[in-house]
């Protein structure tokens, strides 16, 4: 029998400064290498007997994890993602992820997560989330800021026709690493590219990786029926595995400490980045920065797929030494 009494967590309903429970996740160097090699990220920084071993920057989003649905729950609601009477998806729009320092094998991450803010914008609904990444010294190692679309003004995205020749294959992963020197860099310089190819046993994996959380099987990324009744009318990549790609996009151009030493980076989704997708990242210097004793270079990363859509458009900051 259907449970009329569920208390929904609509737009209406959620509020700033509601609250989920704290997580806690130990970091191994296992984890590590299993992000990484979930990201398509075959670089030998991030295997288990790697020399000072730290994480993918974007990892944040898996060991500090968002769990709507548990902030829904302990204050009260059922999320749309669980629900048994209006089921339905609040898909990622955007998220920013701010560094502070870095996160290591060894090291002990308390997540904690509320609602920022709420807003409406051409008539689509959106909330936004923080999230925040505590070590076990009580430092705060990353925050980032996730907001999702809860109600889309727009109606339902449609699929691509299937394409006339097989998807292509991914490019080598490990591509070439090029770091930029500070001194040498100008505004307008070319970062290195990568070209990624995704499929639905990937975005499978994605999902069966779980550090924190209730795990829930049936969604927009892995549900292909349940995704046709949603925005995007199929599966695609989650916002976090995207982002997890022009990070490595961004690390064939800036070394890991520049993330870690207060770098930022924003992503914004545009177009679904499906299964059979090829998407091509590339990017460009557009801010160059010197005070006292702080370098700072800044860049425009755009995620283009094989039909010249705009899938992604990220703007990240990294200080450089």
């Amino acid at each position: 029998m259907v449970d009329q009494d569920e208390r929904l967590w609509t737009f209406d309903a959620v509020e700033p400064a509601q609250i989920g429970n704290e997580t806690t996740v130990e970091i191994t160097p296992e984890n590590i290498a299993e992000y990484a090699r979930l990201a398509l990220n075959d670089s030998s920084m991030y295997q288990p007997d790697a020399h000072d071993l730290i994480a993918m920057p974007t990892m944040v989003l898996s060991y500090a994890p968002l769990l709507r649905e548990e902030i829904a729950s302990a204050n009260g609601f059922v999320a749309f993602e669980v629900s048994k009477t209006s089921r339905s998806q609040t898909p990622f729009a955007k998220c920013e992820i701010r560094w502070f320092m870095p996160v290591a094998a060894g090291d002990i991450i308390t997540g904690r997560r509320r609602v920022l803010e709420k807003y409406e914008r051409r008539g689509s609904k959106f909330v936004t989330f923080r999230v925040e990444a505590i070590n076990q010294r009580g430092e705060l190692a990353a925050e980032y800021d996730y907001t999702c679309i809860f109600e889309y003004a727009q109606g339902q995205r449609e699929v691509p026709a299937p394409e006339a020749t097989d998807a292509p294959e991914a490019a080598p992963l490990l591509a070439t690493r090029n770091l930029i020197d500070f001194s040498g860099a100008s505004v307008g310089d070319r970062l290195n590219e990568l070209i990624i190819t995704e499929s639905q046993e990937i975005m499978n994996r994605k999902n069966d990786f779980r550090l924190a959380g209730r795990r829930n099987d049936s969604n927009i990324h892995t549900d292909e029926e349940f995704a046709k009744q949603n925005i995007f009318a199929g599966t695609t990549n989650s916002g976090p595995a995207t982002m997890s790609y022009v990070d490595q996009m961004l690390e064939l151009s800036f070394p890991i400490s520049s993330f870690y030493s207060g770098g930022s980076l924003l992503m914004r989704a545009i177009t679904p980045f499906r299964s059979d997708d090829t998407v091509t990242f590339q990017g460009e210097i557009t801010g160059k920065h010197e005070e006292s004793d702080k370098k700072s270079l800044e860049c425009r990363v755009k995620g283009v797929n094989q039909r010249g859509d705009l899938v992604c458009l990220s703007d990240g900051s990294f200080v450089l030494d």
